[in-house]
């Protein structure tokens, strides 16, 4: 059989799917993520020529697929973004960047630890590649189209945290590859970790976000010259802002992941009424579906060709752990004494989606040190990857939809009131 053609075949499928799939299981349980997982694997089971489904032997190619998949989601979220920039307005946002995720990092580095006997470095990429939302995997809990709606305190949240804590969980990344290679025998160098690696990369990530951003924002929607991109219709200016943007972040020793999402909303904060907005949007969900459509291929043929051989009981103890009670409890604390309602609270604490950026940092660690039970970390965090898919799957669309029912129930009730009085 000819490789390339079934490959090409493989690839017209997925897209098929990707445009059809999520309108076929709209009022099903059963999710476009846990679909595509269970027919990767099903396709690595049977015996056909595919291209190999291993992140361990294979962590470049890992590294290069899963972070195309994530800087796109990212421009993709901060386009859908409405509520305008600010501190109070954001206010979510920054108690779940600045409690709950490294209440997520000290978790999983303690439990790396305690329970599954990692060394400090093992530990510390475990609780670091966890701890971000997702912005592939989380579409069921984000917020609408530009200017549509359905931004309520919950997807709010939970879309801008997923948006920024991409970018923010990096410094982390790097500080187990710093302990990684300090085991190895080179020097611990604490200064320009924070140096480089926290306030650099982080500070001119958000300064090359908004530069670049402005700039592209008014070639897009304020150039002198007919006609402008805005009028032209081509969606294809979501990909050049994505590939732009993230171009000029890494040639500058930033977070690219960080760069993407700020120009993204600098260009949603401008125009905000404008028709563009949605085709951008359209544009970056197309390729954002094609993607994600072709990872989660690939991780169901990871599973079938034995990426969870190396794990033990310890590790699935560990995966249930993480997803059903550490982002839980961390996401409750980091929202103690927040204006909202106790159901929100818990909604945003529960699903906090882990996904292909793990994926995507796990490999940029291992292809820049070498980490001891490597195999068994890439078990372990895939294993939390599917489990995360298949719980948050399985539950997001009705809870989201139960919530919707109490705030329309609850905004009916005020306004009979007022009416009454």
């Amino acid at each position: 059989m000819d490789a390339y053609a079934l490959a090409i075949l493989i690839v017209g499928l997925a897209l098929l799917g990707a445009a059809w799939v999520p309108h076929l299981v709209k009022r099903n349980p059963l999710t476009f993520p846990i679909i595509y997982v269970a027919v990767g694997a099903l396709l690595y089971t049977l015996p056909l020529p595919l291209p190999p489904a291993d992140p361990v032997r294979y962590p470049l190619i890992t590294e290069h697929l899963t972070e195309l998949a994530v800087i796109v989601a990212l421009v993709g979220v901060g386009l859908r973004i409405d509520t305008r920039f600010g501190w109070r307005r954001w206010a979510l946002t920054w108690r779940l960047l600045g409690i709950t995720m490294p209440l997520t990092i000290l978790a999983g580095l303690w439990l790396g630890q305690a329970w599954l006997g990692y060394s400090v470095a093992t530990a510390m990429l475990l609780g670091a590649v966890l701890a971000p939302t997702d912005p592939v995997l989380a579409g069921d809990v984000q917020v609408h189209a530009p200017g549509k709606g359905g931004e309520d305190s919950v997807r709010f949240a939970l879309t801008s945290e997923a948006g920024l804590n991409d970018g923010l969980a990096f410094p982390f990344v790097w500080l187990a590859v710093a302990l990684a290679l300090a085991s190895a025998g080179e020097p611990m160098d604490w200064g320009r970790w924070l140096a480089l690696d926290v306030l650099w990369r982080v500070l001119g990530g958000v300064a090359i976000g908004v530069l670049v951003g402005y700039t592209l924002m008014h070639l897009i929607f304020r150039s002198e010259s007919e006609p402008t991109l805005s009028k032209s219709g081509e969606g294809l200016a979501a990909l050049a802002i994505t590939l732009t943007v993230y171009g000029v972040a890494e040639l500058c020793h930033t977070y690219g992941f960080l760069a993407v999402f700020v120009a993204a909303l600098v260009v949603r904060q401008k125009e905000r009424d404008h028709d563009y907005h949605g085709v951008l949007d359209t544009f970056a969900q197309q390729c954002e579906k094609l993607l994600m459509a072709l990872m989660l291929l690939l991780l169901g043929g990871a599973l079938a060709s034995g990426i969870l051989s190396d794990l033990d009981w310890r590790g699935v103890v560990f995966a249930l752990v993480f997803v059903l009670v550490v982002r839980p409890l961390a996401g409750w604390l980091g929202l103690i004494g927040a204006p909202l309602a106790t159901r929100d609270r818990w909604a945003i604490a529960v699903f906090g989606v882990r996904g292909i950026g793990s994926l995507y940092y796990l490999a940029f660690a291992m292809n820049h040190a070498a980490f001891r039970d490597a195999g068994e970390l890439w078990a372990v965090v895939c294993l939390t990857v599917v489990l995360s898919i298949l719980v948050h799957g399985l539950t997001a669309s009705g809870v989201m939809a139960w919530l919707d029912r109490r705030r329309r129930g609850r905004r009916f009730r005020t306004t009979k009131g007022d009416r009454g009085n």
